[in-house]
């Protein structure tokens, strides 16, 4: 690492590599499952079934307002675990790093993520380094794998939404695709727009264990709200009844949208989730997640239906009715 560079040596299994693990990776992610440094992590047994997810970060830049590659990383991944109705236990995570890379941005990613991990609680307890030569990959992508335990019986799943049950959001659609953008093209708008990158599986709990009976649980990650409703659509095969003067989009996001002829609706979020229950039970739930940070905004936005299966409506402001699609196309590409 001469001249505070990411060499190719490094990731050769020799004294550069663990140099690199010693003095980055294990300084900044410690804990018991990671600090015996054997070819796989021992892990504690696990009582019933598991839920897992892998993803790959690739987001460009790597830094953006309200976040990091590192903490999207481990946000991204402790997410979609949770999203099975499941707790957190463990992360792990791959490194391919480019050749001539900067150390001190690639501490400050690692530094990040490892603080993400230890604040969500969930330990990295593997991981693996590369490095390919200069131009062969664009500084830093980072894969993760999540595996938790399945605390909710039966499990939110994308195939339970059923006619009566309400749509509801934990907040403002698009901030994190706006903020990619923004950060990009060098945009700047009114109002800062910050990325709302965040761990969601302490609100996710708080919802199983006080409210319960939760069909549905998704985090509208890439393709947005309208993508990732309309797959809901296509798993269940009920409609889905939008009311779009009642999706929250913070006023910054959505004055962008209208410049640069984007639809909040497609725009990624990596902190908020999308929850459809039974209509009697949407009230309660709705109370919980405002009483959180990370459910301030919250709304109820739309029901679950018989009619149009496996299509998403959407109710204008003037009374009409159009169908909302899913995302045809690449409308922002390396959001995460």
């Amino acid at each position: 690492m001469a001249e505070k560079k990411i060499l190719l040596d490094a990731g050769s299994g020799g004294k550069a590599s663990h140099r690199l693990i010693g003095e980055l990776f294990k300084t900044h992610f410690s804990n018991p499952y990671l600090d015996r440094l054997d070819d796989a992590a021992l892990l504690d047994p696990v009582d019933g079934p598991l839920s897992v997810s892998t993803d790959t970060f690739t987001v460009d830049p790597l830094i953006f307002p309200g976040g990091d590659i590192g903490s999207l990383a481990v946000h991204g991944t402790v997410n979609d675990v949770a999203m099975l109705g499941a707790e957190p236990l463990y992360l792990t995570c791959g490194f391919i790093l480019e050749e001539g890379l900067d150390y001190a941005l690639l501490e400050r990613i690692v530094v990040s993520m490892g603080k993400a991990a230890s604040d969500a609680g969930v330990p990295i307890v593997t991981g693996d380094t590369k490095v390919v030569p200069k131009g062969m990959a664009d500084k830093v992508f980072i894969n993760t794998t999540g595996i938790g335990r399945v605390v909710a019986d039966p499990p939110p799943s994308g195939h339970r939404a059923a006619p009566g049950d309400v749509v509801l959001v934990s907040g403002t659609m698009g901030d994190h695709g706006l903020s990619i953008l923004a950060k990009r093209e060098g945009l700047s708008f009114e109002t800062d727009v910050l990325s709302d990158s965040a761990a969601l599986h302490k609100l996710i709990k708080r919802l199983l264990d006080e409210v319960g009976d939760i069909h549905v649980l998704r985090d509208p990650t890439r393709g947005g709200l309208g993508t990732t409703l309309n797959e809901i659509a296509g798993q269940s095969g009920a409609g889905i009844l939008l009311r779009e003067a009642d999706i929250p989009v913070n006023p910054a996001v959505a004055s962008g949208c209208s410049f640069l002829g984007l639809d909040p609706l497609y725009l990624a979020n990596e902190g908020k989730l999308i929850c459809i229950l039974p209509g009697d039970k949407a009230e309660a739930a709705l109370a919980l997640m405002r009483s959180d940070p990370l459910g301030a905004g919250a709304a109820a936005i739309g029901e679950v239906t018989a009619d149009n299966a496996g299509k998403v409506i959407m109710e204008t402001p003037m009374g009409g009715r159009r169908m909302v699609h899913m995302l045809e196309g690449e409308q922002l590409p390396r959001i995460c």
